[in-house]
């Protein structure tokens, strides 16, 4: 039995908090149930040096979970030195975003996506991407004080699914994930086509078969994250 009772094709509840910051120019709340993670956006121009002669912007993101995010205390990164786990979280989100937005209508410009968790149990760099994507959006709409519509190539959402005591799970909380033979992050845009998938076997293999029921489970779960999704956007179009 799944937590709060889900069915094993039933996705958390989501709900979106927008300008969650109010020193952010584009900021949100996202909580999928106890995974809660505030996704915060920053426009500059400091272009990275290599981008300096290249006529086009960066999108680049920074992750962290705070230090009682789980229940056991995380030591904060210091000094320069990240994780692995947080380098490769934070390159994920950055790729995803990447796909999102496009840089060559934004010359000179670096995005920054700051992507703290507050509460972890499970999906959390699924989490990040979605929510960094309605922030992203919020940014580009207050910074250049036009529709963000024009410098989007993607939307982009995400979400977990994964193969857990021999059964196929949609996003899993963190009792799922810590024990799952099988899990995968899948991220996808608004056409349903795949930007990244990372899929990985930690006991059983998964065959084939099993993977395409898991990435339907996931198309079927992206498609209402898309939906809330476009109900925060329909209403930063508005104002």
């Amino acid at each position: 039995m799944r937590k709060n009772n889900r069915k094993l094709d039933q996705a958390r509840k989501l709900t979106i908090l927008p300008n969650y910051q109010k020193n952010s120019i584009g900021s949100v709340l996202i909580n999928f149930e106890d995974t809660r993670v505030i996704c915060s956006t920053n426009i500059s121009r400091n272009v990275p040096r290599w981008l300096l002669n290249e006529n086009r912007g960066w999108v680049t993101a920074e992750y962290s979970m705070l230090p009682n995010s789980s229940e056991d205390r995380i030591s904060r990164d210091r000094g320069g030195r990240i994780s692995g786990r947080t380098q490769e979280i934070q390159r994920l989100i950055g790729r995803s975003l990447r796909q999102a937005i496009n840089l060559d209508l934004i010359p000179g410009i670096l995005i920054t996506v700051d992507c703290d968790v507050l509460n972890a149990d499970g999906g959390t760099r699924t989490a990040s991407i979605t929510g960094s994507f309605i922030a992203t959006y919020m940014a580009l709409k207050n910074y250049y004080n036009s529709s963000p519509k024009k410098f989007i190539k993607n939307q982009i959402a995400a979400i977990s699914v994964g193969k857990v005591n021999k059964e196929l799970l949609l996003d899993l909380d963190y009792s799922e994930d810590s024990i799952a033979d099988f899990d995968m992050n899948l991220v996808l845009n608004e056409k349903l086509e795949i930007v990244e998938i990372q899929g990985t076997s930690e006991d059983e293999l998964l065959s084939f078969d099993e993977m395409k029921k898991l990435s339907d489970l996931g198309t079927k779960g992206i498609k209402q994250i898309l939906e809330e999704q476009n109900k925060i956007l329909q209403e930063i179009d508005s104002n």
